[in-house]
């Protein structure tokens, strides 16, 4: 058995690069959104022309970025959503919601400070975690049966 896990949320921070180094032994195919910030704001424009409001160059932004984040989060075995610290993380709760519509397993991690505003996104969760070793022991023991 492999696993196609998507890693959604803050960009900020190495918590993916943590995931996919920690299950580097397992059979997982990791996706995700575009992290690089400016490339994933200016992609509608770069590619469909200039426009003069800031709506509408995001909107073409957002329409381009949701055709591949649509695409991986149907293709997911599991969704991993990572809400930050530093900045409200509106794209991250998009993505849980719609991964929860999917029927997607999802598991959402953040700290404990996030813990009331996200609680209706935890609930929608499999599994609630802090940290990127959390998630890989989730996912060894999915994928194994093997505790730490």
């Amino acid at each position: 058995m492999h696993l196609t896990v998507y890693l959604a949320g803050e960009i900020h921070t190495d918590w993916r690069e943590r995931i996919i180094a920690g299950a580097g032994d397992l059979p997982v195919i990791f996706t995700g959104p575009v992290t690089d910030h400016a490339a994933s704001d200016d992609c509608g424009v770069r590619i469909l022309g200039a426009e003069d409001r800031k709506f509408w160059h995001d909107h073409k932004g957002a329409q381009l970025n949701a055709i591949r984040t649509r695409k991986a989060l149907a293709d997911a075995d599991i969704v991993v959503v990572r809400f930050g610290d530093k900045y409200r993380q509106w794209n991250a709760a998009f993505d849980a919601g719609y991964a929860a519509a999917l029927g997607k397993s999802l598991v959402v991690m953040h700290g404990d400070d996030h813990q009331h505003a996200l609680k209706e996104v935890d609930a929608a969760a499999l599994a609630v975690a802090e940290t990127p070793e959390q998630v890989v022991a989730i996912l060894r023991y999915t994928l194994t049966g093997e505790l730490p």
